[in-house]
């Protein structure tokens, strides 16, 4: 009986916080374009995919939530390796549900105001395929999900994991790759 209760809580934590296994758009699909507001040094600005793509290849990394352990440490390593991917010819760009306002925060504090951090809406999160499916803190959260995004608008790469420990070495590299190729 003690097995069988045990047994049945770990099931339900574990459907609790499992991503579903197909939560990304595949390399090869078109990313869908957005306009939204961001922040970068603690200034609001306007940031369009389009706009960027422009200028070269894209990584855009989605995280949780601002202020948390896992997206402090992500948006830091992001920021000690943004001039790695600048030279690779991308443009960083940090996104979560969160508000434009702490997200200005968030820029100055946890991303040294290297890169920008934008404003995922419900429209963005459903077409990146990367909601949570759950709230923290009565807050809506995406998924851990880093995209890099060609010039043309098609996703070169994804890496779709909760753990943060990977997702700036990966998509340096295939940055890197996408640049010598």
């Amino acid at each position: 009986m003690r097995r069988a209760v045990l047994t049945a809580v770990t099931a339900a934590l574990t459907a609790a916080f499992a991503v579903p296994a197909a939560a990304t758009l595949k390399p090869g699909a078109a990313a869908p374009d957005f306009s939204t507001r961001g922040a970068i040094a603690g200034k609001v600005v306007p940031i369009s995919l389009r706009e960027q793509l422009r200028r070269g290849p894209v990584v855009l990394y989605f995280f949780p939530a601002a202020f948390t352990s896992g997206c402090n440490a992500e948006a830091r390593a992001f920021a000690e390796k943004v001039d790695a991917f600048r030279a690779a010819g991308a443009t960083v760009i940090g996104m979560s549900a969160d508000n434009v306002e702490d997200l200005q925060r968030f820029s100055s504090s946890e991303c040294a105001g290297k890169f920008a951090v934008a404003s995922a809406g419900p429209k963005v999160v459903a077409g990146y395929d990367v909601a949570l499916g759950r709230a923290v803190k009565g807050k809506s959260v995406t998924s851990r999900t880093s995209y890099v995004i060609g010039r043309d608008g098609k996703v070169v790469f994804v890496h779709d994991d909760m753990n943060p420990a990977e997702h700036v070495a990966l998509t340096l590299a295939a940055v890197q790759k996408l640049k010598q190729g």
